[in-house]
Parts: structure tokens; C-alpha cells; sequence
């Protein structure tokens, strides 16, 4: 996207960094829509306030920051303990955007494999992947949501406005670019589409006034500013032809958690039959949380409602209190709408239903996901079945002993002498399989190889006792 007709990302290495490694720029949202301001980022401390004090927010920029917070943490010190601590702090920063924990993750298990030697250059090539990657996912939901525009339009009198509800910011400046929900916005505008957007101003920091209110107009798509109560009187006198939102974290049933307030526009949506969409990267995707309501929702501090900033006649950008004195404020920075207001959900690989069968679709095979902690289980069981296995491929003895009574003879002599030959067989088999759940960490896999020896066990020594 365009700042003052100059293509810009919200994210890049700064000019003086050598072979790919040196210090991190961001744009420092804090100050808009009032300057445009960049900060460089030296060290894990710095990047790690920039996410928890919100010089960058947005579920997937926090996560590219967050990899680059690794990369720089890597090129202090590259040891284990480096690169578990460099976790630990940034995994505490925003409690609630996915994309955090999974660039972390991602960064965790890429740099394990490496020696330390080597992290400090692999830390920042996959950071600029993981941005790279962004914009093309940001992208590719812009042309599967601009189809959902044309043919809202198509309904529409040739030439009509397109009108389009935001909330929040979820444009290029919560991604590396592009954005989510505002992808499709932008793809429709350059396009030649004629479109208007309503903004959400989005208390209490009013992102939807200061930052997506900037970022259309630098780019010259039309907008109004609203307040955040406005959009379902809008919608109950037909002002409004779809809304689009973005996400922090959507799990497996389809529930959105997004900024605060999400839930009502899309409970004035639902009531007045507009369609309500949401604007949805895969990583933002928590594949080991079933319900929207298992979701940590981030308490921020109350200042944030009761002080507001500003730009005076004269130019300068003050802070005023804008509540009693003594008065406590709340600050809950999201909530959840339920799969059930939302019309669909827009990724980069389509649009699908807001439901576990819609992302099952789209996303095959992920819904079996077991998360990392399932992954070191799984992995634990392999190595303990396959050991397991060998040891009683070595020691048929143990085996005998294990499944014949004293004295047996006949066709029992028989029967034990094939369970003796197989059982290594009925430990290796799941074992390897295990091994396999583990690294492509399938849930289904994981259950059902890892219970099999244990009922087959149980099933020899049954058999055993009715000798």
C-alpha cells in the first residue's frame, strides 16, 4: 500500500543491515493519524514494547514483529536460553492475537534444528519469510473478497455505491500489507468499483478513526468516520451493503474474537439481514481451541478510556481527560462473536462457512491438529513403543514369559508362539506411526495408534488368563 504515493510496509530491516541481519523499523501507529513516524528496533526488549505498549498492533503484524523480536534476540545471543527466554517474554506481551504464539512456535521449532552459529541468520530469514508470506495470504483474501463485493454490487443498479461497514483497523497497517478485512476494499477500488466505507471510529483508541480512517485516505478511497453507535441506525435504513471485519484469533467452531464491539455490529447485521463477513489469514487460526469462549480476552489499562489524545488549532497533539475524576474504568480490548452472526469467512483460500465442516473444507486436515504439546506426546510414545519394540524383537523370552502359563502345550503352545512373533510387530507398527502424528501432528493418528497396543496388550493377557 501507498504512504504519500511511496509503497510502504508496516515492517522492514533497516537500510544498514548486513547479510540480512541487523536492526528492525516499524511504523510507530501511536502517533497517527497526526505524523508519520518510524522507530527502529535494536533489541528483544524494544520489540517486545512495541507490541505491549501498541507501537505496531494487529494479530499477524504482531506476529511478523514478534519473529523479528526472535531474530533480534538471536543476534545478541543465540543459545537455548536465549532463545527460551526471547519466547517467554514475547509470548506474554498480547495475551489474545494467535498469530504471537504461532510465529513464536514457528521460530522455536525452526531454530532448534540449527546450531546456535548459524540461528542468528535463519532467525531473520524466516522472520522475512513470515512476512513475505503474509502479504501474499493478505493478498489472495483480497481477490476471494472482492468476488464477495461484486456480487453484493451486482444486485445493486448499475454504477450504485457499494457501502461497506468496518470496525477497528484491518487494513495494511495491522498486516506486513494489504490487510484483511480492507484487502478486498482495496482490490474493489482499484478496480475501478464504485464503493464508500463507513469507519467504525472504535473506542477506546479509536483505531478505526485514527488509523483506517488514514490509511483509505492515503489511499484515496472514500470513507466517513462514524461513531461506534451509528452503524445499526445506519443499517436499519438500508445505508449499509455488507460488513467486514477482521480477527485476533477464530477457533475450530468458527467464533470470532476481534476488537471490542465486533459483537454488536454483527448482532445489527444479523438483525437487519446484512451480510456480515470476516476477513480471516489461516495463522490467525487457533486449530486447538473449539469455542470462541475459551478465548483469553486481554484487560488493558483504564487510561485508555479516560484520556484521550488530540491535535489542537495550533498543531499540537495534547491528551485530555475526558471522565470524572475518581471514576474507574473498565478496558476489555475484545470480544467473541459466535459462528452464528457471521455470513462467511474470507481467507486466503476461499471463502467458506464460519463453522468446523467450512474451515475442514478449506483446510483439510488441520481440524485433526493436536497442538504442540500433543505433538511431544505423540512423539514420546513413538520412541517408547519402537524401543519397545526392539527390546522384544531381542528378548522373545521375555515375551514367552509374559503370555505362557507354565506347562502350556499344543495348539496354546502354538497361539503364544505367534503372539510372541507379532507383538514386537503390534509396538513398532503404532510406534511409527506415532512418529509420523507427531510431526504432522494429526490428533486422529495420535489416538487411535496410540491406544492400539495398549488394547492388544490387554487383549494377549486376556487370552493368557483363559489358559
Amino acid at each position: 500500500m501507498k504512504v504519500a504515493g511511496k509503497h510502504t510496509r508496516t515492517i522492514w530491516l533497516a537500510a544498514d543491515a548486513k547479510d540480512g541481519i541487523g536492526a528492525v523499523e516499524v511504523i510507530d501507529q501511536r502517533k497517527l493519524p497526526h505524523a508519520f513516524v518510524t522507530v527502529r528496533l535494536e533489541t528483544l526488549d524494544e520489540a517486545a514494547t512495541a507490541i505491549s505498549d501498541m507501537w505496531i498492533r494487529g494479530a499477524p503484524l504482531i506476529g511478523a514483529t514478534a519473529a523479528y523480536g526472535i531474530a533480534l534476540a538471536m543476534r545478541s545471543d543465540p543459545s537455548d536460553s536465549s532463545l527460551a527466554a526471547a519466547y517467554d517474554i514475547l509470548l506474554t506481551t498480547r495475551p489474545t492475537a494467535i498469530n504471537l504464539k504461532w510465529a513464536l512456535e514457528d521460530l522455536r521449532h525452526t531454530l532448534k534444528q540449527v546450531p546456535p552459529e548459524r540461528r542468528a541468520q535463519a532467525a531473520y530469514r524466516r522472520a522475512a519469510e513470515i512476512c513475505d508470506e503474509d502479504v501474499a495470504i493478505c493478498s489472495s483474501i483480497g481477490d476471494h473478497g472482492f468476488g464477495v463485493i461484486k456480487e453484493i454490487a451486482a444486485r445493486k443498479k448499475a454504477g450504485e455505491v457499494t457501502n461497506i461497514l468496518t470496525h477497528c483497523n484491518a487494513g495494511w497497517l495491522a498486516t506486513v500489507d494489504w490487510g484483511t478485512a480492507l484487502a478486498p476494499i482495496y482490490k474493489a477500488f482499484d478496480a475501478g468499483m464504485p464503493i464508500h466505507v463507513w469507519v467504525d471510529e472504535t473506542r477506546p483508541r479509536n483505531q478505526g478513526a485514527s488509523l483506517t480512517a488514514w490509511e483509505l485516505n492515503q489511499h484515496g478511497v472514500p470513507h466517513t468516520v462514524i461513531v461506534d453507535n451509528v452503524g445499526g441506525h445506519l443499517m436499519q435504513h438500508g445505508r449499509v451493503d455488507m460488513c467486514i471485519v477482521g480477527t485476533d484469533r477464530t477457533t475450530t467452531n468458527g467464533d470470532v474474537c476481534n476488537k471490542i464491539g465486533t459483537y454488536l455490529k454483527a448482532l445489527a447485521a444479523h438483525d437487519n439481514n446484512v451480510p456480515f463477513y470476516v476477513g480471516l489469514p489461516s495463522p490467525t487460526i487457533d486449530w486447538t481451541m473449539k469455542s470462541g469462549m475459551d478465548i483469553p480476552i486481554e484487560e488493558r489499562d483504564g487510561t485508555e478510556v479516560t484520556v484521550m489524545s488530540g491535535r489542537t488549532k495550533d498543531g499540537q497533539v495534547v491528551e485530555v481527560t475526558i471522565t470524572p475524576e475518581g471514576s474507574p474504568a473498565a478496558n476489555f480490548g475484545f470480544d467473541v462473536t459466535p459462528a452464528r452472526l457471521i455470513t462467511g469467512l474470507v481467507t486466503e483460500r476461499g471463502v467458506c462457512a464460519a463453522s468446523e465442516a467450512g474451515l475442514k473444507k478449506l483446510f483439510p486436515g488441520q481440524l485433526s491438529a493436536i497442538g504442540p504439546s500433543g505433538r511431544y506426546w505423540s512423539l514420546g510414545f513413538g520412541v517408547t513403543y519402537i524401543s519397545g519394540a526392539v527390546l522384544a524383537g531381542f528378548n522373545q523370552e521375555l515375551i514367552w514369559e509374559l503370555f505362557a502359563p507354565d506347562g502350556v502345550s499344543g495348539q496354546t503352545r502354538h497361539l503364544v508362539s505367534v503372539l510372541t512373533t507379532v507383538y514386537p510387530h503390534v509396538l513398532a507398527v503404532p510406534g511409527l506411526a506415532l512418529l509420523i502424528a507427531g510431526l504432522r501432528m494429526s490428533r486422529l493418528v495420535f489416538i487411535l495408534t496410540g491406544l492400539f497396543p495398549v488394547v492388544a496388550t490387554i487383549a494377549c493377557l486376556a487370552i493368557r488368563a483363559s489358559y
